[in-house]
């Protein structure tokens, strides 16, 4: 095993304090045999933990709505799967890595209904955006404590539509679930930070 093999090992199952859930293991399967960056495993583990929480917060607070959890937190475990393609972009900004991991993905048998998390995971700003593009936008934002506005008004809103209420209301609880998320980011960025690109 190389150091490499061994640190994307650790990446993707090392117990952490706070603990963070595992990848799925179609993810983590996944990831091994691409040879990813350990930092691009510990990322995808930290932001699909993220996501965890907003999908169980939303399955609780809005036990009618109709979403597929699944595919959020798969899109959540694989929306940068390709910096394994663009590895530059761990470190600096780029965006050539949302349609490649697209790509990856469906050349991998993945259905274009996940894959496509791949390609909308910047800011769920697409016509047409779901509940699950926007709670995967969400993941990615705040899993380091950062709030976008108009991201999150879209997450609001569709939440009002789907549940009947005032958007008054979906946004102080929401906001009230994103700010007790982004309090843990520090324990996040630390672990993603243990692992090199």
């Amino acid at each position: 095993m190389t150091l490499t093999s061994e640190l994307l090992d650790r990446a993707l199952t090392l117990p952490t304090d706070p603990p963070l859930r595992p990848l799925p293991l179609e993810v983590a399967l996944l990831l091994r045999e691409l040879a990813a960056p350990p930092r691009l495993a510990a990322h995808l583990r930290a932001v699909h933990d993220v996501a965890v929480e907003l999908v169980d917060w939303v399955r609780a607070r809005h036990p009618g709505l109709a979403f597929d959890r699944e595919a959020v937190l798969f899109g959540a475990a694989t929306h940068d799967v390709g910096k394994v393609l663009h590895p530059e972009e761990l470190a600096g900004p780029g965006s050539a890595h949302e349609a490649a991991g697209r790509e990856l993905l469906l050349r991998r048998g993945v259905g274009a209904d996940r894959a496509r998390f791949a390609a909308t995971h910047a800011g769920g700003e697409e016509p047409g955006a779901t509940v699950e593009d926007l709670l995967v936008a969400v993941a990615d934002k705040v899993w380091k404590d950062k709030r976008v506005a108009g991201l999150e008004d879209r997450l609001v809103r569709a939440l009002a539509e789907g549940a009947g209420r005032e958007p008054w209301e979906e946004f102080l609880a929401l906001d009230e679930l994103l700010a007790r998320l982004g309090a843990d980011a520090g324990h996040r960025l630390a672990f993603q930070a243990a692992f090199p690109v």
